[in-house]
């Protein structure tokens, strides 16, 4: 395949017989976080309630979002896309169609859906289209990806109000998918809390510096 036609596949999402097969053996992750040692994997407290992003790459989306306080344990995965349980490498050459992803389990006594929105919004940039900053391909598009009718009315509101304070700055419109959350497949194990393990890795968050005003007025 030519660099060309290389770059073109990793901006458009396959089809499904273009798709990589995948396997039926799920991934083998640790049993518990990295950072705060709760289960990586569930049965979770039943007060927890559970949301899931992609806004890049999903190293820095996971710090972002495991030092919330409210924030039972993140984990990192993909999602939206049609190849089983796929491998980072899978993923990468863009032919599962599959989003880098944070799955977040959250206290709602302690902090709130939409304020997950507000961080998710504002820790990058989701005007870019199948990219986040020099990150290129379809698994860094922007996603929120939801697990009830509440959820989603939530995140399109959230949406009308980003893109209003977007306008407002100058920027483009956003690009973002939302949709009910698909199957998330936990990434590997050494992605797993990477910039807690790493701290001098590599992080490409980077935000608009456009505040997401609140949902609901204080």
């Amino acid at each position: 395949m030519s660099l060309f036609g290389l770059f073109g596949k990793k901006l458009t999402l396959p089809s499904a017989d273009e798709a990589l097969p995948g396997r039926s053996t799920s991934m083998s992750v640790p049993d518990q976080h990295y950072v705060n040692g709760n289960p990586l994997t569930p049965p979770f407290p039943e007060e927890m309630e559970q949301a899931m992003f992609g806004l890049g790459c999903f190293w820095g989306a996971e710090r972002r979002f495991w030092q919330q306080e409210g924030v039972y344990v993140t984990a990192v995965g993909y999602a939206s896309g049609l190849t089983p349980n796929p491998t980072y490498q899978e993923v990468c050459t863009g032919m599962t169609g599959h989003n880098e992803v944070v799955r977040v389990i959250f206290d709602p006594s302690v902090i709130s859906y939409e304020k997950l929105l507000q961080v998710f919004w504002e820790s990058h940039n989701p005007t870019q289209g199948m990219q986040q900053g020099n990150d290129v391909g379809t698994q860094y598009r922007s996603g929120i990806y939801t697990y009830t009718h509440q959820q989603q009315v939530l995140a399109l509101a959230s949406q009308k109000i980003y893109q209003d304070a977007l306008a407002q700055a100058g920027l483009g419109g956003i690009t973002t998918e939302i949709l009910d959350a698909p199957e998330f497949y936990y990434a590997e194990a050494y992605h797993q809390q990477y910039l807690a393990k790493n701290p001098g890795g590599y992080c490409g968050l980077g935000g608009t510096r456009v505040t997401c005003p609140p949902l609901v007025e204080a």
